[in-house]
């Protein structure tokens, strides 16, 4: 069966490029946009069950999601556009790949997406495996409208902290840069809670250089404190 086209994939620029596994589309989307400043919403569906699929983009669309059609798993995991925030719905069971090894496949090729998986039967031992991998819904055929707003809006707050968190990881690196490499040897043990000791002992130095280091760390860094210190990791 032939992937299915989205049918309001009237994006401009790079968006409608297609690239296979791309890892690359969150270092992008972090240098170029802030969390808040988001205001377009992506959804892929993922449905071998064509009517099913243009069902929901009719649901969606209307509700002013774009959408992005497949029914076929392999070209889904290799074709999946640059756009960000974006989330997937997906059949549990389908022909090439369960939903299950979507997502499995998903997390391997480091694609932060929230899932809500779609079943006509409802199966426990697969929601269980779902949800301890991170869905966010697991929603019966057929689908009930106003369930499936809940489980999208829902999807799209999980994305936008997933951003977040990936914008202050990112700003993170980008201020740790002022730091040597055994500057930055020291902030990892030091955020571990480590004292000048245990310091010099994990990095086989003399106590002054574990105090040389700490207090480099303290300075470049504008911190005055152990406690901002791992504040600060923790954005």
């Amino acid at each position: 069966m032939h992937t299915l086209r989205s049918y309001d994939c009237v994006i401009s620029g790079d968006v409608t490029k297609y690239k296979p596994y791309i890892n690359v589309w969150l270092f992008k989307m972090l240098t170029s946009v802030h969390a808040s400043s988001i205001s377009a919403q992506y959804i892929f569906i993922l449905d071998d069950d064509i009517a099913m699929t243009k069902l929901l983009n009719i649901m969606l669309t209307k509700m002013g999601y774009i959408t992005f059609l497949y029914s076929n798993a392999i070209d889904f995991l290799k074709a999946m556009p640059e756009v960000s925030p974006s989330i997937l719905i997906t059949d549990m069971n389908m022909p090439e790949m369960t939903g299950i090894e979507v997502q499995v496949e998903m997390a391997r090729l480091e694609r932060i997406m929230p899932i809500i998986f779609l079943s006509g039967e409802s199966s426990v031992p697969q929601s269980i495996a779902a949800l301890k991998q991170g869905a966010v819904d697991f929603l019966l055929k057929p689908v009930n409208q106003q369930q499936l707003k809940t489980a999208v809006e829902s999807a799209f707050e999980a994305s936008m902290k997933n951003i977040q968190s990936a914008i202050n990881k990112k700003s993170l690196e980008t201020i740790l840069m002022v730091l040597t490499p055994r500057e930055r040897e020291a902030y990892d043990l030091m955020i571990l809670g480590y004292n000048n000791t245990e310091i010099l002992e994990a990095l086989s130095i003399s106590l002054p250089t574990a105090k040389q280091y700490r207090m480099a760390v303290m300075r470049k860094l504008k911190i005055k404190s152990l406690s901002e210190l791992i504040d600060l990791d923790r954005v």
